[in-house]
């Protein structure tokens, strides 16, 4: 049924999320995993309770694996779809290496909108990658 209009019309977004946190149980053996299948150095911070490792992001959208109180992996819930850049299949083909799962390989969405696969990481989350090719 949707929600009432408020007669208002809006500029559109460019990107509909701003930020994101993979939620995790051991920051090591996460940050080991996602260095491994991105290529990437984490910077790593602990504050209040909580460990965060922070995705390399010069611009665009930024993310965290964070542990702490109310971190939780799960493979319920939202659905992240994380960039594999131009053709996931060497993010994909590093998962299985660095402890994940492969869940669904390659996947054609669409001509436009390319493909997309499924992933459990090390901590038990359920994702996704996202590229054109």
């Amino acid at each position: 049924m949707g929600l009432p209009s408020t007669g208002k019309k809006s500029a559109k977004l460019r990107h509909y999320v701003s930020w994101f946190e993979i939620p995790a149980l051991d920051i090591l053996r996460a940050v080991d995993f996602y260095n491994f299948i991105y290529c990437i150095e984490m910077e790593t911070t602990e504050s209040n309770g909580y460990a965060m490792a922070f995705f390399p992001a010069d611009n665009g959208i930024g993310g965290a694996i964070v542990v702490g109180e109310g971190s939780v992996p799960s493979e319920t819930g939202p659905l992240i779809y994380l960039n594999a850049g131009k053709d996931l299949a060497p993010v994909l083909g590093r998962i299985e290496e660095a402890g994940g799962r492969v869940i669904m390989g390659k996947t054609l969405i669409s001509e436009d909108a390319g493909y997309f696969a499924l992933f459990i990481d090390t901590e038990g989350n359920k994702l996704a990658l996202h590229s054109k090719n």
